[in-house]
């Protein structure tokens, strides 16, 4: 098995299956929570689940660490668990998962805007390449639906880009923190917060089990294990194991994941579907890490 974890090829495929299902988990979640409840849930739950690692690590971590830690966490592992249901209450997730493949992109604009980080050319032909794929996706297939508010499309755009900084930052200021103990102690911070959140949208206070609460609760479970916890720990590792920058390819197959879970949901299936994914693809061929053995070596 550690084999498979340290094969960075598997990782962004397991990575990219289980955050390409989420979209589709949050649309099924919507039906009985809100957004609030949704995203405050799946950071407290996590946070829950990787205390006993994370509050440790934390009490070992230098004040300079703990501070990048909490700056990478609320780009990576609090903000966005937000702003995508606040989305898809007017966004289906067909294009919120189109949207996220933008990721890729923030990373080389906030890596060259906060840490001065220069791209090959190739991978921005890629990057490019990748977008103009997605773009043509939103434009031919879910752009012109009323599914599609501008404002909220923003919102989903704006998580892209709160997980481009979460990536550089984690690249270029924490790069040798174990991942298991980077993703615990990200959560185990957040969950304050998240769980201030969920006390005052009063699901706590008010919440009672009914027949209908059974499903979607199934499936939050599921969103908030594997694709919130688990997703992010192999994430972060991916990060460390390669480059900010190959890691976030897996927002490239996200869509490809995405609109296989609408099509099985009822939604259509276009040629331009198979255009889009194509030039995604492409994207993910260009923008890729060529080094082997990449070297950690943190920016001063």
């Amino acid at each position: 098995m550690m084999k498979f974890l340290n094969n960075k090829w598997f990782l962004l495929f397991v990575i990219a299956l289980t955050w390409g299902s989420s979209f589709m988990l949050i649309k099924k979640s919507l039906v009985a929570f809100t957004p609030y409840e949704i995203g405050a849930i799946r950071v407290v739950g996590s946070g829950l689940l990787f205390a006993f690692i994370g509050v440790p690590a934390l009490f070992k971590m230098s004040r300079k660490t703990i501070i990048w830690v909490t700056i990478a966490g609320f780009f990576g592992n609090f903000l966005p668990m937000f702003l995508f249901p606040i989305a898809q209450t007017q966004v289906s997730s067909s294009l919120a998962g189109i949207l996220d493949s933008l990721v890729p992109v923030f990373v080389m604009v906030f890596g060259f805007l906060l840490f001065g980080i220069k791209s090959k050319k190739s991978q921005v032909i890629g990057a490019i390449i990748g977008f103009l794929g997605a773009a043509s996706l939103i434009y031919f297939s879910e752009g012109n639906t009323e599914d599609s508010k501008f404002w909220y499309t923003m919102l989903v755009v704006l998580a892209g880009a709160s997980y481009g900084v979460n990536a550089v930052v984690i690249k270029e200021r924490i790069p040798n923190l174990n991942a298991i103990k980077l993703t615990a102690a990200v959560y185990s911070i957040w969950a304050v917060p998240a769980l201030v959140i969920l006390y005052f949208t009063g699901l706590v206070q008010n919440f009672e089990m009914e027949p209908a609460y059974t499903e979607p609760i199934s499936y939050l479970a599921f969103l908030t294990f594997f694709g919130t916890a688990i997703a992010m720990l192999l994430y972060f590792k991916l990060i460390q194991d390669t480059s900010a920058v190959f890691a976030s390819t897996a927002s490239y197959l996200l869509p490809i994941v995405a609109v296989i879970w609408g099509v099985l949901d009822g939604e259509k299936f276009s040629f331009w579907y198979i255009f889009g994914g194509t030039l995604i693809l492409i994207g993910i061929y260009l923008i890729r890490e060529k080094k082997k053995n990449p070297k950690l070596v943190p920016r001063g």
